[in-house]
């Protein structure tokens, strides 16, 4: 094996780790905030309201609120995927191959776009 090809191979290796890692991290944390709702019965919120910016959801995570800590864990499960593709632009910036490199920044772009438009629409 080539030393180009045996170090791809160990970027992929530890992008693969790093995808496996965030989905336990996040079913870990989502499972702790759905076990505290359980056990308390209370979400940590008034009524009907629920923290729907990060911020808010930080705080609230802070506090130990349940709800918060639930959507802590969706948060990270989202941005999973979004740091593999973050990743691959570096990774293919570093193997020199500038045609995958612009379109994954599309790729990432679109992403990061769609978060934002998700949010304010």
């Amino acid at each position: 094996m080539r030393a180009d090809d045996k170090e791809l191979h160990d970027v992929e290796i530890m992008i693969s780790k790093a995808l496996r890692a965030g989905v336990i991290i996040s079913g870990a944390v989502i499972f702790i905030g759905l076990l505290m709702f359980l056990l308390t019965g209370n979400s940590g919120y008034p009524e009907s309201t629920y923290p729907s910016h990060p911020v808010e959801i930080i705080k609230g995570l802070m506090d130990l609120k349940s709800y918060a800590v639930i959507m802590t864990g969706v948060m990270v499960l989202i941005a999973t995927p979004i740091f593999r593709v973050g990743v691959s632009i570096i990774v293919f910036a570093v193997e020199k191959d500038y045609l995958y490199v612009k379109i994954t920044t599309v790729v990432f772009l679109i992403l990061i776009v769609s978060l934002v438009l998700g949010k304010v629409g």
